[in-house]
């Protein structure tokens, strides 16, 4: 198990790293785009390279909300951490779940191992859920090669949901019956085929 704490934490420093530079580079695209430089000036060109394949998107996004340019990387450094966040997530489960099957696997639990698997599937699948509503609010479209994975993997629960539960106004309720779903199942396999199993390998 220590291999995969160790492959954890090396995740967890690249994509804490790779937040913290997309934040810089923000900061620094922020303070440019105020500061009296000349825009032909190669620190100025370098810093829009790096920075237009993030900005870019975010400023057409933000602008049918009514948002001016200049926030977009703010807009873009909540994003990298929102994403870092889930990534994180993502990671930690995964390699849960594949400790909690190794762990099985060696003990010779056949019971215990097809339950990590389960629980892990609804884990990941409960994150799915939750980055397609943060993409929705986004106004991101069907033409997002994500988003259209995200439906393709969200559709088969939450369309029957929202079929048999109505809208509340503007608010699709769909999700959280949904996570609520997930919910109980998980509970349900912790407590017949996990129960008194460790579910955290990493933390």
């Amino acid at each position: 198990m220590e291999i995969i704490k160790t492959v954890f934490n090396v995740i967890s420093v690249a994509i804490t790293a790779s937040i913290i530079a997309v934040i810089v580079l923000m900061l620094v695209r922020l303070i440019l785009n105020y500061a009296d430089l000349n825009p032909f000036s190669r620190l100025v060109l370098t810093v829009r390279r790096l920075t237009d394949p993030f900005i870019a998107p975010v400023r057409r996004a933000i602008a049918s909300f009514g948002f001016g340019p200049n926030v977009a990387p703010l807009i873009v450094i909540l994003l990298a951490i929102l994403v870092g966040w889930f990534a994180l997530n993502l990671a930690e489960t995964i390699l849960n779940t594949a400790a909690g099957v190794l762990d099985s696997a060696q003990g010779g639990k056949l019971v215990a191992v097809i339950g990590h698997l389960l629980y892990g599937f609804l884990a990941v699948y409960s994150l799915l859920i939750f980055i397609r509503i943060i993409f929705s609010w986004g106004a991101v479209g069907r033409s997002n090669s994500v988003m259209r994975f995200l439906m393709r993997a969200t559709d088969p629960l939450l369309v029957p949901l929202r079929r048999m539960i109505p809208p509340l106004g503007m608010f699709d309720l769909s999700p959280i019956v949904a996570f609520f779903i997930i919910w109980l199942f998980q509970a349900a396999i912790v407590g017949t085929l996990l129960r008194g199993l460790k579910l955290n390998f990493i933390g």
